[in-house]
């Protein structure tokens, strides 16, 4: 039979168990709190590299859309992708959008006989249409060479806007568009810039020499205008792409 340790044993036994505990417990403290330092350590380091970190998110991102939706098939520049999806994401990020998840490219790059434009659901990994889009009469004949923000230049704006509320106005049910980049296409609103139908583009226009052309309005085909606009209105992206290098290098959205 064991014999039990005496009272005062058991008490001495208890208070050294408990200074060993103290400090076990003190010594894990401290090395939570050097594991805690050493991650801010790491995220300071990690600050200093955000805007490298989100460019190359947004480029994994936007090749995994651009593969997996045959992008390349429908004849989407992989830039223009690219730089679409960094300028959305900028936006999504600032609380521009109140929709994130359509983003809206006209690709300007591409012939205007070509379905140009592209609506894309970035959540789903959809591509909701691809019609052609117009643009402006000074930009170019078949092919947008070049760029205005100035009221009655007749010339599309490059750049990213925010999409309003749609209107019934002289080109029937319209959308209007907000421009959100300085001096590339924040006059959309003063120039009467909007997303509308057109019976001078589309598939009957399509073994011409060139597509008609807009005052420097993204305009669509007649027939598509309705199912376009309830896809985008009221709050969803809209980047106008051409790779012109001076736009590329001063987008305040796109190098933010």
């Amino acid at each position: 039979m064991k014999k039990s340790l005496p009272p005062f044993l058991l008490a001495i036994a208890a208070a050294i168990l408990m200074m060993f505990t103290v400090s076990a417990g003190n010594n894990k403290v401290a090395a939570n709190l050097n594991g805690l330092h050493m991650v801010k350590a790491s995220f300071a380091t990690t600050d200093s590299n955000t805007a490298s970190d989100n460019t190359a998110t947004a480029e994994a991102v936007s090749n995994k859309l651009y593969d997996s939706l045959n992008l390349d098939d429908l004849g989407l520049s992989k830039e223009a992708m690219l730089y679409a999806y960094r300028g959305f994401e900028h936006l999504v990020d600032n609380g521009t959008l109140n929709k994130d998840d359509i983003l809206t490219i006209c690709d300007f790059s591409q012939s205007s006989r070509k379905k140009r434009m592209y609506v894309i659901d970035v959540k789903h990994y959809k591509v909701l249409l691809n019609t052609y889009v117009a643009h402006g009469r000074n930009s170019g004949v078949d092919m947008a060479t070049q760029f205005s923000n100035k009221p009655e230049s007749l010339e599309s704006s490059l750049g990213f806007y925010v999409t309003k509320s749609p209107y019934t106005g002289k080109h029937g049910l319209s959308l209007k568009i907000d421009g959100l980049e300085k001096g590339w296409n924040d006059n959309a609103e003063e120039r009467a810039v909007v997303v509308h139908g057109a019976e001078y583009i589309g598939d009957q226009r399509v073994n011409a020499g060139y597509m008609g052309r807009s005052f420097g309005c993204p305009a669509v085909p007649q027939k598509e205008v309705s199912k376009l606009i309830n896809m985008i209105k009221e709050g969803t992206c809209l980047f106008i792409y051409h790779p012109t290098e001076r736009y590329l290098h001063d987008s305040k959205i796109l190098n933010g």
